[in-house]
Order: C-alpha cells, then structure tokens, then sequence
C-alpha cells in the first residue's frame, strides 16, 4: 500500500553484492589521455608490495553498479525528509549551479588576493548579510560545519572569559538541546550543566536564576528550542545570564524559524553559529562538506578565527591575518567557499523579503501538518504553538496497541516517505518530532499526514504489520540497539 501522491521508489537489483563480486580479471575501465609528461618513478619507501586488490570491472559493470546502488537510496531529490531538529531542506539547483562556474570551481586556495578578488567580495557580502539577518557584528565563514560552528563559538567564549582573567567552566544547556551541545562544550573543555523545562516546554527561568553564579561562562539555547517553541521569556534569560557576566550563545538549528522576523542579536544573544544546510538549502549529510559561519558581538569580533575578509577605502578585498586575541584557524584558507558559494546564492537570489516568506510558510506547514494527525498523535505541548516543527507523542498509540514510535516510522517507509525523527528530544515519551520546511507542498503534506494516520490505523487493525515493517526497503528493519553499540566502521 502507498500513501496517496508519494514517490515511488525505485530499487536497485537486489544479490549484486560489493563491486568486488563484479570483479573478472583482465576486465579495465578507464579513459586516460596519453600521459604528457616524464613518468616519475615512485620513491621505494612509497611503493606497495603486488598489486592493490582492487576490483577489475568493464566501465559498463561499474556504471550500473554504482546506478543500482543510488536507486535504492532516499534522497531530497526523490522525496519528502521529515526530520525534526535535522531541517533537511530542498537544495535549489540554481545554487549548484552557481557554484560551479569556473570562476568559483577552479579557485586555487593559494592564489593571490588580487587575483580572487571576486570570491573574496561574495564572501565579504555574504558575511554581511549573515550578519543583518542575525543582528551580528562581524562572523568567520571558516567553520565547515554545524558542530564546528559551536566549537568555534564556545572557544570564542573561553578566550572571551580568559582574556578577562576568568576561569570560567560551566556552560548551562536546556534539557532539550540536540546532542551536540553538551559534546561540544566538553571538548571545549568546559562542564555541560543542564537546566530543566518547564510544563509548557520552555526553559524554566526560576530554576536558571537558581543556577547561575560568576562560574557561568554563558547558556547555549536555540529559540525557537528543539521542541518546536519559542523561548517566550528570552529576555529574562538574557538578563539571567549577563548578569553574571556569562555570554549567551545561540545555535542556529532553528534559525529557519525566524528568518525575517526577529533576530538573534536583538533577544541579547553574543554569539551565534548558522547552519548554512539547514537555513540556506547547502547539501546537508554525509558528514560534509558543509558550513558552519559564527557570528558575534562588537566585543568579541578581536577573538575571531583569522583570516577574515576586509574591505578597503578603494573597494578592494582582502584577507587580514588577525591579531594576538584571535583564537587562530578552524579550517584550512577560507572554509568551504563551494558551499558558502550555495549559501550566497539562496541568501540573495530570496532577499530580505523572501527569506521573511521562508520562515512563514516553514510555521504554517508545520502547523498544518500538526492539525492533520494530532487524533492519533497529540502534540507534546498541546497548549503551545509550534514554529517551524513540532513533537508529537506515540504514547496514547503505545498504551493503546503497543506499538511504538519506532514501529510507525518503520511502517511509514513501506508507506512511501522517509520517517520523521523518533525518540528526541529525550524529554517527551515515545517522541515523533516532524519538520515539513518551507519546500514542501500542501498536497505532499496531506500524503505524509495520510500515512501516519494509516500506520496508526494498521497499529489498531493489524500491529503485525508495523512490528515487521520495512518489508518493501532494499534493507529490512536493522537492529538499531545492536547497531549503535557495536559498530563496525570498515570496509
């Protein structure tokens, strides 16, 4: 059975096994130019002993095999990605394409300034506009990635705190926050301290006032939060915190949901990382590229990775190399410029009043969507309304048939879509967190909610079929606890 108007997904050919089971000796795939130049003998220390092992497979064998291999995957190109938290947004072709024009493409990271003077002026532009939109003074584009981007931003925090003769070492996450936080200010070298929720979802502000003292070095919160809310008392919070002389730091996860409409800067946070896949549409997964820019404060801009991009009286560009207060490289020459190049394009080609209609019509499809299977699964926090995503429980559903959250996203596969995100945040019971984004359709909507409510349907009617689910996946269900306990990276 397939939810009405969901993409059909094709397979590949199933027994083919690894390339090395294609593998016939003698075979050859390859179309290399005579070599033009002496051939240089491998220095003896860097030879390998016999040949590599590598598979030997006609260009034709190779072609389908690798073709076989992406039509069993899921893709944003080929389907709605509902994840929660994880904002996996449609990629504009328009910026790929962008992004590889020869000017950009064939950038040599040593050049010398004035020869990229061009790249040079859209990194400065898109900083400046990174900076408008979260009410910064000035951000590095170096970090290549989300979880960088708070690295960067916390050891900006510490040099902050040491540069003042303080030895700061306690950062305050709230008990919702994505799983990077409390890992990124341990390697930080901070102590991650967790402040609760309150019943309606939102940080719990007497708790906080209760916890904060001169070893505060700042609060990581993202707002709207990870549970889909926005944090309502945010000034008090930033009154809290500064208070003590402690910095607030925002992650830029939900930076999707106020596009527009408020900015970071203005709630009274200091520092803020932006996930360019996650607002601007770069390719997100697969561990990168990516980009992670970090904005801050008038007073933290000394502190800055360097280089950093300035712009002269004459209009020129240029790197300046930064002073003795800046926290030095997080990435090698100027980031990720590829992706950053993406980034820019999404970032102009909306405008301010187009980035605006992202984070409106990211809030109403969430909404909607919320209203389509609230019957079968309720929001967390009923009484509050989510932004761009929202939590719902499978608690009613478990009690009711026993089947879980895990068992309706495994079903929602053999539906047609990718699950949303299951069991985070970790303080809502049999969580089911859904993120639609701006990108998708009304009708796609409706198809997806269609399928929840069949899984939910089927949970009642027929639970067998949930508790076996994927049945129509090139892989059947896995044994996540197994997998996640015993891995076994290698090839």
């Amino acid at each position: 059975m397939t939810a009405i108007g969901a993409p059909i997904r094709r397979q590949g050919p199933s027994g083919d096994g690894t390339i090395l089971d294609r593998s016939v000796a003698g075979r050859r795939a390859w179309s290399l130019a005579p070599l033009d130049v002496p051939e240089a003998p491998i220095a003896s220390e860097h030879a390998r002993a016999g040949r590599p092992g590598l598979p030997e497979v006609a260009e034709v064998d190779l072609v389908r095999h690798y073709t076989g291999l992406a039509q069993m995957n899921y893709g944003l190109d080929t389907g709605m990605y509902p994840l929660g938290s994880c904002t996996m947004k449609y990629n504009p072709k328009v910026a790929e394409t962008v992004a590889a024009l020869p000017g950009f493409q064939r950038l040599h990271p040593l050049q010398p300034d004035t020869t990229v003077q061009g790249a040079l002026e859209l990194l400065w532009r898109l900083e400046r506009a990174l900076c408008e939109i979260t009410g910064m003074a000035r951000a590095t584009l170096q970090p290549p990635a989300g979880a960088c981007g708070e690295m960067t931003g916390l050891l900006l925090m510490r040099a902050y705190h040491e540069d003042r003769g303080e030895q700061r070492r306690r950062v305050i996450i709230p008990d919702s926050a994505h799983g990077t936080n409390p890992a990124s200010v341990r390697l930080a070298g901070f102590e991650a301290v967790p402040v609760r929720s309150d019943a309606r979802g939102l940080v719990d502000v007497g708790a906080l006032a209760k916890m904060v003292d001169e070893s505060v070095a700042g609060l990581m919160l993202t707002n709207p939060n990870t549970l889909g809310l926005f944090e309502e008392e945010i000034d008090e919070i930033a009154a809290t915190i500064h208070g003590v002389g402690g910095l607030l730091y925002y992650d830029g996860a939900n930076l999707n949901a106020i596009l527009g409409r408020c900015r970071p800067g203005d709630m009274g946070f200091d520092i803020v990382h932006i996930n360019t896949h996650k607002t601007f549409a770069t390719p997100h997964g697969g561990g990168g590229p990516g980009a992670g820019p970090v904005g801050v404060n008038a007073g933290l801009v000394p502190y800055l990775p360097a280089p950093i991009v300035q712009k002269a009286g004459d209009g020129t560009f240029s790197l300046e190399h930064g002073g003795e207060r800046s926290i030095g490289r997080m990435h090698g020459f100027h980031g990720n410029v590829g992706i950053l190049v993406r980034a820019y394009s999404y970032v102009f080609l909306h405008g301010a009043d187009g980035l605006k209609e992202v984070s409106e019509l990211a809030a109403l499809n969430a909404n909607y969507l919320a209203r389509l299977v609230k019957t079968d699964f309720p929001l967390a926090h009923p009484d509050m309304r989510p932004m761009h995503e929202f939590v719902a429980t499978a608690k009613p559903l478990r009690d009711a048939t026993g089947i879980k959250a895990m068992d309706v996203a495994k079903r929602v596969i053999d539906l047609g879509f990718h699950p949303s995100t299951v069991y985070f945040p970790l303080v809502v019971e049999e969580a089911m967190m859904v993120e639609p984004t701006e990108t998708e359709s009304k009708a796609t909507l409706e198809s997806f909610a269609e399928a929840l409510r069949q899984a939910a349907r089927d949970a009642r009617e027929r639970p067998e079929i949930l508790r076996e689910a994927p049945v129509t996946a090139p892989v059947r269900r896995l044994d996540e606890a197994r997998a996640a306990r015993a891995l076994k990276l290698r090839w």
